[in-house]
This record gives structure tokens, sequence and C-alpha cells, in this order.
């Protein structure tokens, strides 16, 4: 069964952080990544992610699918900025060296492949990562670091919830798939995209109906249980923040405050050998 957004259980420094160390971190990443076009920075930060995925003992294979979607909407992406707006590139950098004459008003520019290699920069830098946090993020820990931050313990357990919703999703579906494929309903690759997309629909609505029923029982037993009476509540999986920790968010802040200091010195966000 392929892993999606998944808790991985590995024995790794990364895995030893706690759940809200991680949350900071992918959080100033990710504003660290989204603020600069400074594509020095970029070239940085997808190796600094990869080499946080080899520290984690995550293999690319357990997340291989996942790596493989984003790939696919990576592409199109840069397919579609190019066709929609092939001059982009000049616009930002303010210079334009013609490579070659394509169609139309279609002109292939260094500066439009050189603003493609950032977005492309961007993808590599921030998805390792948010795989990275939901692969070494057990969702009972991470509840408990956001309610020690001062996060509502009502708000927390429910983000806990979803994320421990979703192998439970991927498993009924899987279950559900073998049902059908044992009744004659054929799913895999011998039969056309459509016929197999067709057959899947049909999963979905008792998909829906196992999900409802779980949903009501886990509502039933929370209200049982008295959930939401008291303002607090103990946790069982609760870590106290350790100095790798704090390190941690002290580097991602740095990164951060990198791109922040690249914008405001140059006075603009792009940067290319160029300008």
């Amino acid at each position: 069964m392929r892993n999606l957004f998944n808790y991985i259980d590995r024995k790794s420094r990364i895995h030893e952080l706690t759940g809200a160390t991680k949350l900071v971190c992918l959080l100033l990443w990710s504003f660290a990544t989204m603020m600069t076009y400074d594509t020095r920075i970029l070239i940085a930060l997808p190796f600094l992610a990869f080499l946080l995925f080899y520290l984690s003992k995550i293999r690319l294979r357990d997340v291989s699918f996942m790596l493989g979607f984003t790939l696919v909407f990576m592409v199109l992406n840069n397919v579609l900025v190019f066709l929609f707006s092939p001059e982009h590139g000049v616009e930002i950098y303010g210079t334009s060296h013609v490579i070659a004459q394509l169609w139309g008003d279609h002109v292939l520019t260094l500066e439009q492949l050189w603003y493609h290699l950032n977005l492309v920069l961007k993808y590599l830098s921030s998805i390792p990562i948010v795989l990275l946090f939901v692969c070494t993020t057990q969702p009972s820990e991470f509840a408990a670091s956001l309610n020690r931050i001062g996060v509502p313990y009502t708000v927390s357990y429910a983000v806990a919830l979803a994320l421990r919703y979703i192998p439970d999703i991927q498993k009924e579906y899987n279950d559900i798939s073998k049902a059908q494929q044992a009744r004659g309903i054929e799913m895999s690759r011998k039969v056309s995209l459509v016929k197999r997309l067709r057959a899947a629909s049909t999963i979905l609505i008792p998909l829906i109906m196992l999900s409802m029923d779980q949903i009501e029982t886990v509502s039933n037993a929370m209200e049982l249980r008295g959930f939401g009476k008291n303002k607090k509540r103990t946790w069982y999986m609760a870590r106290p923040f350790t100095r790798w920790d704090i390190l941690s968010m002290v580097f991602c802040a740095v990164l951060l405050g990198l791109a922040i200091w690249s914008n405001v010195s140059r006075g603009t966000r792009f940067w290319s050998p160029w300008m």
C-alpha cells in the first residue's frame, strides 16, 4: 500500500524533535522559500532539504508516490506558465537575451529559463520539508506540542484526529478496492485509464459510508468521556523542548532572516546574473 501522508516510525534526530518545533521550522522554511527569488539562496535550500531527508532515515521509495505526483504538477505548472506568459522573466529581470523564436509571440529567452529554474528550485525546497514534517511527526505528540505552545487542546486534538485518519482512509480504500476486484471489477493496468477511473469512482460511496460511521463512533466515544468539559487536559505523548529543538528553530529563523535581508538589501525579491 502506497504511503500518503502517513507517519513513518524511524530512529533519527528529526523524529526526536517535538511536533511544535517541526511545525515552527516548517512555517519559517516555507516563508523563506516563498519570500525570495534569489537563486543563490534557492540553490542551497534543496540540498539542505534532502540532507534533512537523509538524516531522518525516510527512504525516497517511502514517499515515491507523492514525489511523483509533485513532479507531474511541477512540470505542468512550468508548461502553463510558459504557454500563457512566455516573457514573464523578461518583465521581471528587465533584460532580454533571445535564444530562439518558437511560434507566434512565443520567444525562448534566458530570462524565462532562469525564472523557470527558480520555480523548480522552490518546489524542490518546500515539498521535501512538507513530506518530512508529515512523515516524522506522530499525531498524538504533535497535538500535545501544539497545546503546550498555547493552542486550545480541543483544536490540537482535532488536528491529531485528522492526521491519524489519513492512513485509515487509505487502508479502507485499499480494502474496498481489493473486494471490488474479487467481485470481477478490473482495476489493474490491463484496462484503460477511463475504465480504471470509472471503477475507482464506485469505491467512493462505500468509503464515505464507512467514514461517516467511524466519525459517529469517535464522536460518541469522546462525548461519553466528557471531552471538552475541562479547560485543560494531560497528554500521554507530551515531551519537553530540548536544545536540539531550540537550535532547529534558530537555524530556520536564520534562513528566513537571510531571505528577508536579500530582499531588503537589493530592493527586490529577484536576482539574476543580468541584473
